[in-house]
């Protein structure tokens, strides 16, 4: 469900298939996207999760995994 989810923010941020998107998907090497991208993708995550994640972990995040595991932890 998550996953789904985050997969529909990264294809309307960068335009992508959502088909194309997968957990080892990196941002900015396999989706095209750029600082910018990646910073609205994690603000799109936020948003849609009722989360919030410190500018630390939203800098080390960089594949679709990562940003999966940030929502999976923030629920616990």
């Amino acid at each position: 469900m998550e996953l789904e989810k985050i997969k529909g923010i990264i294809a309307g941020i960068l335009n992508v298939d959502p088909d194309s998107i997968n957990e080892d998907s990196a941002f900015i090497e396999d989706l095209g996207a750029d600082s910018l991208d990646v910073f609205q993708i994690i603000m799109g995550v936020e948003d849609e999760f009722d989360i919030e994640i410190s500018p630390v972990e939203a800098e080390r995040v960089s594949t679709v995994g990562e940003a999966l595991e940030l929502v999976r932890s923030a629920a616990r």
